[in-house]
């Protein structure tokens, strides 16, 4: 008996807008869209899934998805020419990373991060 894999869902008014970010800005593969929910596949393993029905709560700390890349600052400036609101990236030396924060349509915390070891 294993575990085959993980989806992490959340709500969602527009999945429209959703696509949009997600796999037009982040360049995530649409796994499966199921009308009301839309579920992408991460590099390297996982899924998120974002459904109409189930509430949205973001606006908070948490919850927080992060992608991991090389190209923080690739990424960054894509966010600030299709007129989002990125955070700066900036070095977070208890951590070790190199990252910014921005909002998705919803208003989720995303973060893009490197490893700097």
């Amino acid at each position: 008996m294993k575990i085959n894999g993980v989806i992490f869902f959340l709500g969602c008014h527009s999945l429209e807008k959703i696509n949009e970010f997600y796999q037009g800005f982040l360049g995530l593969e649409l796994f499966r869209d199921q009308r009301n929910c839309r579920i992408y596949s991460v590099p390297s393993g996982g899924m998120i899934g974002f459904c109409e029905h189930l509430p949205v709560e973001a606006g908070t700390l948490s919850p927080i998805m992060t992608f991991l890349t090389e190209f923080v600052d690739d990424f960054h400036e894509k966010a600030i020419k299709l007129g989002m609101a990125p955070d700066r990236p900036s070095i977070n030396e208890k951590f070790g990373i190199y990252h910014f924060f921005l909002k998705d349509p919803e208003g989720y915390r995303v973060e893009i991060q490197k490893f700097l070891d």
